[in-house]
């Protein structure tokens, strides 16, 4: 039986422990009720560009915290950037899951794939809300984003093609290293000219000789350098046919891949290989070393000319920085002068996934990241252009 001063020493103790449970719920309440309101993240840049995306959130997260300050009882958002290799799987596994992040840095070949699986929340009626409109952009970047009449993203970094081509190669084979080819067939001629072989002679030296050969066998020469491969890098393979006119849809929903104009520019693709032959091309390509390396093909002077995009400037200046060199809209067929200045257009987008868990805080990161603010400091560090119509006039006095 306890007695009397046993219950007197254990109720200090009690007291203690009841006080200690209050202060921990407290706390706990408090960090729930007033906290930062945290968000995660994803983005699939890295190295530079993904510095870039750290700058830009950490402006974001400075301004919500300033708000907080200035504002009683205002809970900041704070943002927490991941970066997710392999993000076109991961992320549809972490939807398909049921845990995905909040706000996701998505690339806009995966928006409609993921529309039609129900992964992407509409941002229609927050737009609307939020006073966003087509009239703020240029206007193929809200449009990318546009599927079924709805909105699923909205642009982060724009980008646009353009024919680059290496001048000291222009210069050794004798063509003006300061004028590109303005035509296919121009662009034929040029890449025949540019085109370099290791050639084996009956004596069993060798020399170097330019053009497709066709009079020497494979066995007594060594492709070294081209002028053109459509493989290089060889990310718009669907696309080729637009130069020449084609589609790949009618605009009534029929399919015309195989129209005369892709026809007649799969074949006029095909033709490089024909004149180099297969096996040629094979062994040369086999040599190509990583995109992001000195040993890139065009970088480091295997390949003359290739179509490459706005970023194509940050990784020659950090990869081959004395690389003589210039880009220009991508020829078009002498019989179709109305297809000239033609370009692929792209962009890379953000997103709120479905059973996103705040989705209200991941689209003022949105809105944020569209913001002029956001916008110019996302793009100047990759040094590319704003998808914005309006830039501030810092934007273009520091813009390389």
């Amino acid at each position: 039986m306890k007695t009397n001063d046993a219950r007197s020493r254990q109720g200090p103790y009690k007291r203690l422990l009841l006080l200690l449970l209050i202060l921990t719920v407290r706390c706990v309440g408090m960090d729930g009720d007033t906290g930062p309101r945290r968000i995660v993240y994803w983005e699939k840049w890295n190295g530079f560009e993904g510095e870039s995306a750290d700058r830009m959130v950490a402006a974001f997260n400075e301004k919500e915290r300033h708000k907080a300050e200035m504002t009683s009882g205002y809970r900041p958002i704070e943002v927490q950037k991941v970066s997710m290799a392999r993000i076109e799987q991961k992320l549809l596994v972490a939807i398909a899951g049921g845990n995905p992040p909040d706000v996701a840095g998505a690339y806009t070949r995966m928006l409609y794939p993921y529309v039609d699986k129900g992964a992407l929340m509409d941002l229609t009626p927050m737009l609307k809300e939020a006073g966003i409109t087509r009239d703020r952009y240029v206007p193929v970047y809200w449009d990318i984003c546009e599927y079924r009449g709805r909105m699923w993203a909205l642009p982060t970094t724009p980008a646009t093609t353009a024919l680059h081509w290496n001048k000291r190669l222009f210069s050794e084979a004798g063509l003006d290293p300061e004028t590109p080819p303005r035509t296919i067939e121009e662009l034929n001629a040029f890449s025949e000219k540019l085109t370099k072989w290791e050639v084996t002679l009956p004596n069993g030296r060798t020399e170097i000789r330019n053009g497709y050969l066709p009079g020497i066998s494979d066995e007594n020469k060594r492709l070294i350098q081209v002028g053109f491969l459509s493989s290089e890098p060889g990310w718009w393979s669907y696309g080729w046919g637009f130069y020449f006119g084609g589609t790949l849809l009618d605009g009534q929903g029929d399919v015309t891949a195989l129209s005369a104009e892709n026809m007649r520019a799969y074949d006029w693709i095909a033709s490089f290989t024909r004149n180099m032959g297969v096996q040629n091309r094979q062994r040369f390509v086999s040599g190509f070393g990583n995109f992001s390396s000195p040993q890139n093909a065009f970088m480091s002077g295997k390949v003359a000319m290739e179509v490459q995009g706005v970023w194509m400037y940050n990784f020659i200046d950090k990869y081959a920085p004395g690389m003589q060199w210039s880009a220009a809209p991508f020829p078009h067929p002498a019989s179709l002068p109305e297809l000239q200045h033609g370009t692929f257009v792209d962009a890379d987008v953000i997103v709120i996934p479905k059973d996103s868990k705040h989705p209200e805080e991941a689209f003022e990161f949105i809105r944020f990241v569209n913001s002029q603010e956001g916008m110019e400091i996302l793009c100047l560090g990759q040094k590319k252009f704003s998808p914005l119509i309006e830039v501030s006039e810092h934007f273009l006095s520091v813009h390389p």
